[in-house]
């Protein structure tokens, strides 16, 4: 039995939606909840206490790759017609994060290892390797933040030349594609970069298009919405 656009368009919402989720527990709840930067060796013990946390973060941060990958060949499926050489380009991004993810989760995996024969090296030694697998995770994250930007350009080109999708959306996935390379530049370059205004307004874009279309797709699937014909229905 064949999958119809719509069938198509609603799986790559729903499994948008698992890459969020998976994104947001992996990058943003375990890492706020175990890691004091400030602090080693209470971030030792927190990792220590909430094990079973930490192993459910590489989990999650390998789901959410495997998610990732999933998307762009369901994209591809929904896209090829609009404009193959975009929907591959898409792909083939979105490939390279995921490469990238797998080689800096070893990090997590080190931390593990680290954590599982505490007594064959000094405490002092312990936190500062560990810290040191944690800050290399977060800039192998950073730079893969670049890529993170770039799919977004050629997914907000499809999405705005389908006609099947609505237009703004995709204006948004392509400024979501700019806020994510200015954010990288910004913590690259800016001191204190999370305390300026400019770290506000660089990752609205890609918030309202990447949220904005992952509802959509679920919800409404490969079709547009006229207000115009929704003010006339209820006039």
């Amino acid at each position: 039995m064949s999958i119809t656009q719509n069938q198509t368009a609603r799986l790559a919402g729903i499994v948008y939606l698992c890459l969020i989720i998976t994104g947001i527990f992996s990058l943003m709840y375990v890492p706020n909840q175990l890691i004091d930067w400030e602090n080693a060796a209470k971030t030792v013990e927190n990792i220590k206490g909430n094990l079973v946390l930490f192993k459910l973060s590489i989990v999650s941060g390998l789901l959410m790759a495997l998610f990732f990958l999933t998307l762009s060949l369901v994209l591809y499926k929904l896209f090829h017609e609009v404009n193959r050489s975009q929907a591959a380009v898409l792909v083939l991004l979105v490939a390279i994060s995921v490469t990238l993810s797998f080689s800096y989760t070893l990090h997590r995996f080190e931390i593990l290892a680290l954590l599982e024969k505490p007594e064959q090296i000094s405490s002092d030694i312990l936190k500062s390797q560990l810290m040191s697998h944690l800050t290399s995770f977060n800039k192998g994250v950073q730079v893969n933040s670049i890529f993170w930007g770039l799919w977004l350009f050629p997914f907000g080109y499809l999405v705005f030349k389908s006609g099947f999708l609505p237009k703004f959306l995709g204006v948004f996935l392509m400024l979501g594609c700019a806020g994510y390379l200015v954010e990288f530049a910004g913590r690259l370059f800016i001191e204190n970069y999370y305390d300026t205004i400019l770290s506000d307004m660089a990752g609205l874009p890609s918030q309202i298009g990447e949220f904005g279309i992952c509802l959509w797709l679920i919800i409404f699937g490969a079709r547009t919405f006229s207000f115009s014909k929704y003010l006339k229905r209820v006039s």
